[in-house]
């Protein structure tokens, strides 16, 4: 199967977890590998909330991906071996139908008439583009971040559908603090005054609203640890303007927050970012005293913490790997000292390539 971007169109109608239905809905992914004869090959990866479907590169683009150092032939997640599948999540900007795609019939974005965002919605679609391409259970479903949680989803609503979980940095649902952080980043970007209510435009964009919303969440993506040693406090610079730039971390912050402010539509942002806070998978338990993963069947699953991780703490990780056990699931968890934080999954290459690498292998 040819490795590049491809769209898939969602049935007509795709009703919404919450309700709402979109017609002609489109899922944008990219594939690495064959699917073997059997369809026992594949893997489905769920991405993060700003990553799109081009997660590593492939012979139709050399471009390197979000997760370039992860996925390929002889890679840990290796490509001669595995068929991977990886799209851009519904409700993104990345290709995929989102906030910002027109409307049938009236060609102007949908904005804030699409329908309510659930990460229910992301786990339905992304089965339905998975059994279009012929694979009737995935071997495994990898997420990282809010991509962890939409594999639980995937879990909770199609309970035999994988047989293999690697689950990074997430959890059953969003801790009060990791929700403040997002809260705060939709503030930013609603009360920009370009903002508009949804009605801004490429020369009138909520730019301080995303500079600022992209600047809150970098804080939390890494760690106090690692700002220490990247950035000594020695160094300083002379600032443009009284309380302008002065300290190498504001500089930091100020040029990535630049690159990203055009990158991602505003309003595919509030809508993926609300999803992360309202997916709650204990709701799935009938009881209070219930696991709520009893229905999965599930063979095997690796779940993966990291020490620094502010968003997503190990307490969270290892409360999923004990709903795992309970379940009757042979689950791993590893908690790792990566200095990185939540991002670590993105930059520490030799513990995580090493972790999914073993993991995988073990799976056959």
């Amino acid at each position: 199967m040819a490795n590049y971007l491809k769209l898939f169109q969602l049935p007509d109608a795709f009703t919404f977890h919450r309700g709402g239905q979109i017609h002609g809905g489109l899922l944008a992914y990219e594939t690495w590998g064959e699917l073997n004869a059997d369809q026992s090959n594949a893997i489905l990866i769920l991405t993060g909330l700003s990553a799109d479907s081009h997660a590593a590169r492939h012979s139709a683009n050399d471009t390197a991906g979000w997760w370039d150092f992860m996925i390929g032939p002889g890679k840990a997640i290796d490509t001669d071996q595995w068929f991977v599948v990886c799209a851009s999540s519904l409700g993104s900007c990345k290709g995929s139908t989102g906030p910002c795609s027109p409307k049938p019939h009236t060609g102007k974005p949908y904005r804030f008439e699409f329908p309510d965002l659930t990460l229910e919605d992301i786990a339905n679609s992304s089965v339905l583009l998975c059994q279009s391409l012929g694979i009737e259970q995935l071997h495994a479903v990898i997420g990282p971040s809010m991509g962890g949680m939409s594999a639980l989803a995937l879990l909770l609503n199609h309970h035999n559908y994988c047989r293999h979980l690697v689950h990074i940095a997430s959890g059953m649902a969003s801790p009060p603090f990791s929700t403040a952080i997002r809260s705060l980043q939709r503030e930013a970007i609603l009360k920009d005054e370009n903002f508009n209510q949804g009605h801004y435009s490429a020369t009138s964009w909520p730019e301080e609203g995303m500079k600022f919303a992209r600047k809150i969440g970098m804080l939390s993506y890494r760690s106090a640890l690692e700002w220490r040693d990247r950035f000594p406090r020695s160094l300083k610079q002379v600032p443009e303007h009284p309380f302008g730039i002065e300290f190498p971390v504001e500089s930091y912050l100020e040029h990535h927050a630049n690159q990203f402010i055009h990158q991602f539509d505003p309003i595919s942002y509030l809508y993926l970012s609300r999803a992360m806070d309202w997916f709650d998978g204990y709701r799935y338990a009938k009881n209070r005293a219930d696991n709520p993963l009893q229905h999965v069947t599930l063979d095997s699953a690796l779940v993966i913490g990291v020490t620094t991780d502010l968003l997503f703490p190990t307490d969270l990780q290892e409360k999923l790997h004990a709903l795992l056990l309970d379940m009757g699931c042979d689950s791993e968890l590893v908690i790792t000292d990566s200095i990185q934080g939540h991002d670590a999954f993105l930059v520490d290459q030799p513990v995580f390539t090493r972790l999914v690498e073993d993991y995988l292998q073990g799976t056959q």
